[in-house]
């Protein structure tokens, strides 16, 4: 398998261990991969009115720094961005939002809520 579909592969194991872990605590997954002309949320999930936005990092090691480490304030500024615009775009109001950040790191999943 080449590096990018190996990568590819191993982000979307990251994303399907996020979605369980939220599934499990009895959130509803909204979205996965919303994608607009700005970018791109990987996870969306709703308990009550609760909606998270997760940014799903997964890395095989930490030669290049941990997963977490990889979601600076451009990237913080873009997810924000792009929350309002599915808040908007699904006609969600009055509910409280939430950032979190699900860093997979040798298949091991932590979850950071309320990350950024």
């Amino acid at each position: 398998m080449s590096p990018d579909r190996s990568r590819v592969a191993h982000g979307r194991f990251g994303e399907d261990l996020a979605a369980a872990w939220y599934c499990d605590r009895g959130y509803e997954v909204l979205a996965r991969n919303w994608r607009v002309a700005a970018g791109e949320l990987d996870l969306v999930a709703r308990r009550g009115d609760v909606v998270v936005f997760c940014e799903v990092k997964a890395r095989a090691n930490a030669d290049y720094g941990t997963p977490a480490e990889a979601v600076g304030w451009a990237k913080q500024r873009r997810i924000r961005r792009l929350a309002l615009d599915f808040l908007a775009a699904e006609g969600l109001r009055g509910v409280e939002v939430r950032f979190d950040v699900a860093a997979v790191l040798g298949g091991k999943l932590e979850v950071i809520e309320g990350a950024f």
